[in-house]
Parts: C-alpha cells; sequence; structure tokens
C-alpha cells in the first residue's frame, strides 16, 4: 500500500509544529511542511500532489491548510479546490489557528449539558476565526444566537455571513461598548461561549453567577485572565452559578480527538473536503 502522505501548508514562515506533531500522531507516514504559502504560489504544490499518484492511489495523498491567519487559510482552501480537474484531486483539510476542531470541540460540549435546538446563546467574541465558527455552528443546529462584538460593524457582517451559509439561521449583533443591555441578555442565556482575545476578561465571575438560565458556560482563552471570570482553563464541567463551565483545556480533549480523527479521515477518500461543518460532525460523532 502506498505511504499516506500529509503536505501541510501554512501562511506562517515556520509551519506550526502543534499541526505537525497532531499529524505524525495520527498515522501520518511522511509528512511535507510548506512555511510561508501564498495564494499566488499554492497551485504548483497542489498539482504535485494530484499528478504525482493515479486511480485509488490519490486517496493516499491529502492536505492540510493550516497557519495563524484564518482568512488567508480561507483563501487557500479556495485555490486549493479551484486547482482539481474533475476526479483528479486529493483531500483537503482546514484548520488555521485550531479554528474548526476548537469551536466543534466547544460546541460538542455544551450540547451535553442543553439541547442546542432552540437554545438561546451568547458568543463572547464572535468576529474571530473561533467564534464565527461557534456562531455558525449553533446557529445551524437551531440556536438562537447572539453574536457580540466591540464592533456593531462588524458583528453584523458576521452574522449575514453565517446567514448566507446557514439559511434560516437565527443570529443577531449586538456591541458590547457602552451598551447597559448586555447584562439582560446574559440574564436569559442558557449558552455563552467566550472566544475573545488573550487577556481581556469580558463577564465578571459575580454576573456568570446571576445568570438564572444558564446551563453551560465556556472560555476558550488559555492565557489569564479568562474571558468569562470564574472559569479556571482546566475546568471541564465543573459547577459555577447555575450551570457548568469548561475552559480552554477542558475542551481540549475532545479538540485533540476531533483533529486526528479528521486526519485520519482524510485518506479514505481522495475527494474530502473537511471544513467547519464537516469537523463538526466528526466531533459529533467522538462525543
Amino acid at each position: 500500500m502506498p505511504k499516506r502522505i500529509l503536505i501541510q501548508l501554512d501562511s506562517d514562515p515556520q509551519p506550526s509544529s502543534f499541526d505537525s506533531v497532531v499529524a505524525i500522531d495520527a498515522g501520518v507516514d511522511d509528512l511535507l511542511r510548506y512555511g510561508s504559502v501564498q495564494v499566488t504560489g499554492v497551485v504548483p504544490l497542489v498539482h504535485g500532489a494530484m499528478f504525482t499518484r493515479g486511480g485509488d492511489d490519490l486517496r493516499h495523498t491529502a492536505i492540510f491548510i493550516g497557519g495563524s491567519d484564518v482568512e488567508v487559510a480561507e483563501q487557500l482552501l479556495s485555490v486549493c479546490r479551484d486547482s482539481f480537474f474533475g476526479p483528479v484531486r486529493v483531500s483537503l483539510m482546514l484548520d488555521a489557528n485550531g479554528c474548526n476542531t476548537t469551536a466543534s470541540a466547544a460546541v460538542v460540549a455544551a450540547g451535553r449539558h442543553v439541547a442546542i435546538q432552540g437554545a438561546r446563546a451568547v458568543v463572547l467574541g464572535g468576529t474571530g476565526p473561533v467564534g464565527r465558527r461557534v456562531s455558525q455552528l449553533l446557529a445551524t443546529d437551531g440556536a438562537d444566537v447572539t453574536l457580540t462584538s466591540r464592533s456593531l460593524e462588524r458583528a453584523t457582517l458576521t452574522c449575514q455571513e453565517i446567514m448566507e451559509k446557514s439559511g434560516q439561521a437565527s443570529i443577531k449583533p449586538f456591541a458590547i461598548d457602552g451598551d447597559h443591555r448586555l447584562g439582560k441578555i446574559l440574564a436569559e442565556a442558557e449558552i455563552v461561549v467566550g472566544c475573545g482575545a488573550a487577556g481581556a476578561e469580558l463577564v465578571d465571575k459575580t454576573t456568570v453567577q446571576s445568570m438564572t438560565d444558564l446551563k453551560v458556560a465556556i472560555d476558550l482563552n488559555a492565557v489569564p485572565p479568562a474571558g468569562i471570570g470564574g472559569i479556571e482553563v482546566t475546568d471541564k464541567a465543573k459547577p459555577l452559578g447555575n450551570g457548568v463551565a469548561y475552559g480552554a483545556v477542558g475542551v481540549g480533549g475532545l479538540k485533540m480527538k476531533t483533529h486526528r480523527a479528521a486526519i485520519q479521515s482524510l485518506f479514505e477518500s481522495n475527494d474530502r473536503v473537511l471544513d467547519a461543518a464537516e469537523i463538526y460532525a466528526i466531533a459529533k460523532a467522538i462525543g
């Protein structure tokens, strides 16, 4: 059987060592790592993956798109897909900055404590790479989502993008700065997920403890202070107020399992494209 080759494309100068280790732990035989990959130079790399094997052997080659810039990664994914010729293609996975695996793990964790369909959810820092995907996954599964940002314009644009992808999704924007209504929105929330920038507390512990309808609070910031007050990075279904809390490490186990399983699934066929929805389905299957 041909070796399983994963080609790691990273827009950063040095390809992510984290993603490389996970790929090896997922059972990849050979890992080809490329840094500083930009849209203008990716096509030859894709063609090199496509034209060196044929038939069923194509499924033994796959491409992983990473890097810290999720917007560039999304552009790379689009160019990769456009580079294929009919059935002559290889499977693709996008998880730049861990955006898809982290968001998927967080939403699956929330679903352990409350039915997502119809749940009232607040995503703090919803315009960032992880926040966008958490909001998208919650909305697609039927939650009533409030997406917050310091900028109403950014929040509105993000909501519009998610509605375009998710059809009849229930999602509305909210600007945090200077708006006293955040407390009322949080008071009615059953799910709150913190996806803000490192080092900024978005909601204090007192507010969280006063949330009467809260079922689960998840903070995805691994750098103190927590974005959601009262949550420790290692918390995993730990009681907090009227609900339970997860920290970044608390959802990390499922994230890692999802990441490895997603890479392994790339080699099942030569036509898989794993982005947010597909990786979420894998996380759901793992539970």
